[in-house]
């Protein structure tokens, strides 16, 4: 082992050793009011709306002041939040949501059902990137009162989907301010109008975004905190060392180095954990373009992925974050995770090359088979490594692989909205049901620009067939096993690569207090959050 990579592993192991266990607690303290909380933000986003874009980019600034019909609780339930109540008819085609009294919106206009029914079906339905297929069987969402919507499918909801699905896919916006023009350019995107703990008040673009307390927010006596301010910060040592000055209280998302996370977790004013990520796992991703025909062969596809060593990579670079992902199901999904073995890619050089001749690509000049671009997100330092790691791994079966590494609007752009690449790689990220974040990456006919969804050119009809049986499946057990044969069939075919598992860690300063209370909480409102003197 070289020394970069075994300096690589004794720091993911000493950081395995300090970073907190899920479960700590402090000792009750009497709530403080006032105060400024500053959030660490890596990655500025296009928009920050979380009704047009599901991103935790968006959720960290968006979700304090737009909110969702349902929340999460600790244990991570589904909890009333801009829904008091809801309901659903016995062949899961009407579902009615009792919405909540006495809302308001920043601007003062009153929250309605009128509101749910335009976001529903304008945004959720037409443009928000997991929304398209979930809501892809909503034909109108009724409005009999102010304080009643009744959303009505033609093939059947599950219940049980919806309201999982509703904590990142069910925010709310303002029918008044965005039903007029055109939605994907309102400025309200960029300056959000919510129903929120936080108002929006400024947005210095590349250096800071602000947000001040809701003085007319429905909670009683909440927010606590005065402020939010999100600052940007792009080098993550430099952000690392705006946390030990105390400039930053907390950087979400894995967004610091592995080196800075494991000295930040021995300082005892820090606690770094993966506690409040629950709901957030991820995988790693390697994302094929299909509109080029070496990779629409699928012997190439899993040539690539047989060339790849991902234990020694897991090993060597992640350490004990990370394990060997087995498909786009992972294990930490207790309802839909295969239960039988699925197919798999283990690494073999020599089948790797023997399947890149079948292919009729034999090795010229140099030993070099063809070139591919690779385009990396910009979100953490293990999309940055594992890049390199399959440029290099790549290298020795014949494939010369082009870096190209963006902004993140540049790498949004680039592969969402241009097709513009070869290969992607980023993270995949799971949200308590298959339907809701996961499926989209595989569905044929995503609009095209919608993140993390299928605009890799793929279609397969069986794979379509199997998800909408499985959406719309209200028996749980046979749920779980159409979802087993979606993980065969697309393991099988291999659009995408999703080869390691992973949980978020976060660092928090202990000034913090009520944070990490529910398994999404870097996304959620922060309503509670509050800062000891």
């Amino acid at each position: 082992m070289d020394p970069t990579r075994r300096a690589i592993l004794l720091t993911s192991a000493a950081l395995a050793s300090s970073v907190a266990l899920p479960g700590r607690g402090l000792a009750q303290e009497q709530p403080r009011r006032g105060g400024v909380m500053t959030v660490h933000f890596a990655t500025e986003q296009r928009i920050l709306n979380p009704s047009l874009q599901a991103s935790t980019g968006v959720y960290i600034v968006g979700g304090k002041m737009q909110e969702p019909l349902v929340d999460l609780d600790a244990a991570g339930q589904p909890a009333p939040c801009l829904a008091e109540s809801w309901e659903s008819t016995p062949d899961g085609k009407t579902i009615t949501f009792r919405l909540r009294r006495g809302v308001t919106w920043h601007d003062g206009r009153p929250f309605t059902s009128a509101d749910v029914q335009f976001t529903a079906m304008e945004m959720w339905k037409k443009i928000l990137n997991y929304g398209s297929a979930l809501q892809q069987f909503l034909e109108a969402v009724e409005t009999p009162d102010a304080q009643t919507a009744v959303f009505k499918y033609s093939r059947p909801m599950p219940l049980g989907l919806l309201l999982r699905a509703l904590p990142d896919l069910g925010y709310i916006s303002p029918k008044h301010v965005f039903e007029t023009g055109n939605i994907r350019e309102n400025p309200a995107n960029t300056a959000p109008i919510g129903t929120g703990p936080f108002k929006f008040l400024q947005y210095e673009r590349g250096q800071y975004i602000i947000a001040e307390r809701n003085p007319n927010y429905w909670r009683e006596n909440l927010p606590y905190l005065d402020r939010v301010v999100w600052r940007v910060v792009t080098d993550r040592s430099a952000a690392a060392a705006q946390m030990e000055a105390g400039q930053i209280l907390f950087s979400p998302y894995s967004s610091l180095t592995i080196a800075d996370l494991q000295r930040l977790g021995r300082d005892p004013r820090f606690e770094v954990t993966t506690k409040g990520n629950e709901g957030n796992a991820r995988t790693n991703t390697l994302e094929f373009n299909f509109r080029n025909p070496i990779l629409a062969d699928l012997r190439v596809r899993r040539a690539i992925a047989h060339a790849i060593d991902v234990p020694f990579f897991i090993e060597n670079f992640l350490g004990d974050f990370a394990k060997a992902g087995t498909g786009p199901i992972p294990s930490v999904s207790t309802d839909y995770y295969p239960t039988q073995p699925m197919p798999q890619y283990a690494f073999d050089r020599r089948r790797a090359n023997a399947l890149l001749d079948e292919a009729g690509h034999r090795r010229g000049a140099g030993g070099i088979r063809f070139t591919l671009r690779l385009t990396p997100a910009p979100w953490g330092e293990d999309i940055a490594l594992w890049s390199t790691f399959i440029q290099q791994s790549l290298q020795e079966v014949g494939i010369r692989v082009e870096i190209v590494r963006l902004d993140a609007a540049g790498f949004l752009r680039t592969v969402y909205n241009d097709w513009n690449f070869d290969l992607a790689t980023g993270w995949h990220q799971y949200r308590n049901d298959p339907a809701v974040s996961t499926s989209v990456w595989y569905r044929s006919g995503q609009p095209k620009g919608a993140p993390w969804t299928n605009q890799w050119g793929w279609q397969d009809e069986e794979a379509d067939r199997i998800m909408d049986a499985a959406q719309t499946e209200l028996d749980p057990v046979r749920r779980k096993a159409l979802y087993a044969d979606f993980v065969r069939r697309v393991n099988t075919e291999l659009p995408v690569w999703m080869p390691i598992e992973q949980i978020f860690v976060s660092v928090f300063n202990k000034r913090l207090r009520n944070y990490a209370n529910n398994p999404r909480w870097a996304s959620s409102s922060w309503h509670d959050l509050w800062l000891a003197s």
